[in-house]
């Protein structure tokens, strides 16, 4: 019997090699990938069963990427394996199209129970985040689209690192700016977008900021914890 195939996307090595161990009984890894951008490459042309991937990575943050590769790929089932435990990272990954999320310190059992349950057709997220996140899914704040438009450049750079998971001090280091200017645009979105949390702008980031320039370098199912046990 074949085995799954499987494509994995982090662009930490360590990291990559231990999850290589974990699926390499039932699955057939067929490529490891380092950012964003070679995942929509490898995807393209491995044709995998399904995805396994980091949500900060560079060139192309992981939610991006899976929106870009649900569009051409719709049945893809993809996981997410992150250190984010933020509940506005786990709802935009599934807003995005994925099958499941899953914490890089949880059980490796988790995982494996992702993947299952993502190739029967199912969701799955960790039980870390599950309450919370339907709790959140219900309280939601709603902003317009045309938010995003209306931000300075420098608001949106500082934003796509936000997006990326850079903390202040390395978003300013990037920037070449002051931490101060970086806290500052930060409360300036957040006044200005209707928020009430660094966290309601940290999922505004994730999901609107795509690709922005820094220094010329381009950046970048509704869920039923119910059925998230096969």
């Amino acid at each position: 019997m074949l085995k799954p195939r499987i494509l994995l996307a982090d662009d930490h090595r360590m990291v990559a090699e231990g999850v290589r161990g974990l699926l390499e009984p039932e699955y057939q890894l067929v490529g490891i990938v380092e950012d964003g951008r070679a995942l929509l490459e490898a995807v393209d042309r491995l044709r995998p069963d399904a995805v396994v991937a980091d949500i900060s990575m560079p060139l192309l943050n992981g939610i991006e990427a899976v929106r870009q590769i649900k569009k051409r790929h719709k049945s893809m089932v993809i996981v997410f394996l992150t250190m984010h435990m933020d509940v506005q990272y786990a709802a935009s990954a599934f807003e995005a199209g994925a099958s499941g999320y899953v914490l890089k310190h949880s059980a490796s059992s988790e995982l494996l129970t992702a993947l299952h349950c993502g190739l029967k057709g199912k969701t799955y997220i960790t039980p870390m985040l599950a309450g919370e996140l339907l709790q959140y899914q219900r309280d939601k704040p709603s902003v317009p689209q045309e938010a995003f438009t209306q931000l300075t450049t420098r608001q949106r750079e500082v934003l796509q690192l936000i997006a990326e998971g850079f903390s202040v001090k390395e978003s300013a280091a990037i920037l070449g700016i002051s931490t101060r200017t970086v806290e500052f645009h930060k409360y300036t979105m957040i006044e200005s977008l209707g928020f009430k949390s660094s966290a309601e702008l940290i999922r505004f980031a994730v999901q609107h900021a795509k690709g922005v320039s820094r220094s010329g370098v381009r950046l970048s199912c509704s869920v039923d914890p119910s059925s998230s046990r096969s």
